[in-house]
């Protein structure tokens, strides 16, 4: 078991907010960690992609009657939507006995159908909380590399071998292609589907070419939109948005596109080793989507995060924006000696950034420029969980 970083957020919201919504892609962790809150408190724990567990809350008011002073945990929340219309009223009554927090932690996949239901219902009286793959600060240092090749899926980084793991990540994607996607509504072609998440894979921290994707799979621009929300919904797929300040220069307006998880980006190129990574034309894109991944599931929630790319050629791999105006300046090289391009000096004039950092494989901190940071993913992590 590697204990994650993001189990005493959740502790904090379920004392301060009646229910709470464990968001995230299937086999994250998201069962294992509510199972260890389970065992420090009085609770009880429903399955609810079980028949068994569904029936017991054919009469939901009833039933948690019963137990209404511990904390009920549904898993696979999602398979029910139509229960949070009875879960207000629940909660409300809970409220008005005294019960203020901790009455309800919720488990499904980030789908817009939840995301929209217990925006409706529950209103004023739910937290939101993302449990992302494995990060740098979860595992041992003398691992990123294998956390970088494998993914930060628990199964897959804790896989014995890397067949094992490659194994694991393919019957991944399979399930969410085949099951998982079909049971949250849209009814797209898995095999039409797996094509657009590999094209993805293949364009790598690119800029959306929405055209070219859809001439790729002979469908019209509404349609790629569609597949690309549905990814972004179930936080497999991230969109980076252009900054968009007025600076006086033209400035990309397309989002980038990283596949969020590099083990299953990976996975999507048919990588099967760390020496097959290294050979790997993308190899440069992996590692950028890897430390951008991490970087902003550290990164405090009031954090704006977004690129910077001119018409001319002026580019910033990543800006955090913070309350009040602050930026910080990141671009990400995968050299052990980082050299940075006349881009990002250019680009750096117009930003001004407060913080300007370069990320690289390496452990050394240093200075390349009186205001320019060389620094590792870790340490750079650990900055940001500090602000957190």
């Amino acid at each position: 078991m590697i204990p994650r970083l993001l189990s005493p957020i959740i502790h904090e919201r379920l004392a301060q907010f009646p229910a709470v919504a464990l968001l995230g892609p299937r086999q994250v962790g998201k069962t294992t960690l509510a199972i260890l809150i389970a065992k420090e408190q009085s609770a009880v724990y429903l399955d609810l992609e079980t028949p068994e567990d569904r029936e017991k809350l054919s009469n939901p008011k009833l039933y948690l009657e019963g137990h209404r002073d511990k904390l009920v945990i549904m898993d696979e929340v999602h398979r029910v939507p139509e229960l949070f219309q009875e879960l207000r009223g629940i909660i409300d009554e809970g409220i008005r006995s005294g019960r203020k927090a901790g009455q309800f932690l919720f488990l499904g996949s980030a789908s817009m159908d939840l995301l929209k239901q217990t925006g409706e219902s529950l209103a004023g009286r739910i937290a939101y909380v993302e449990l992302n793959p494995l990060n740098v600060l979860e595992v041992p240092t003398s691992e990123l590399n294998s956390l970088w090749q494998k993914g930060g899926f628990p199964d897959s980084f804790l896989a014995k071998s890397n067949q094992h793991s490659f194994i694991w990540r393919q019957n991944f994607i399979r399930t969410y292609l085949e099951r998982d996607i079909p049971l949250l509504g849209p009814r797209i072609p898995a095999e039409t589907l797996r094509r657009f998440w590999t094209m993805l894979a293949h364009k790598q921290g690119s800029t959306l070419n929405a055209s070219q994707l859809a001439r790729g799979l002979a469908v019209d621009g509404k349609t790629i939109a569609n597949y690309l929300d549905l990814l972004v919904d179930l936080l497999l797929v991230r969109r980076l948005i252009p900054f968009h300040k007025n600076i006086g220069k033209r400035l990309v307006k397309s989002p980038k596109i990283y596949v969020r998880d590099s083990g299953v980006l990976h996975a999507l190129l048919g990588i099967h080793s760390r020496e097959g990574l290294y050979a790997h034309p993308s190899i440069g894109m992996s590692w950028e989507g890897f430390v951008i991944d991490n970087l902003l599931q550290l990164a405090p929630d009031f954090v704006l995060s977004s690129f910077f790319r001119t018409q001319s050629g002026a580019e910033i791999d990543l800006l955090l924006e913070f309350p009040g105006g602050e930026i910080w300046a990141i671009e990400i090289k995968r050299s052990l000696s980082p050299k940075l391009e006349k881009g990002f000096y250019f680009a750096h004039k117009d930003i001004q950034p407060s913080k300007s950092f370069v990320v690289y494989p390496g452990e050394e901190r240093y200075f390349i420029h009186e205001d320019i940071e060389v620094i590792s993913l870790r340490a750079l992590c650990q900055l940001l969980l500090q602000l957190s």
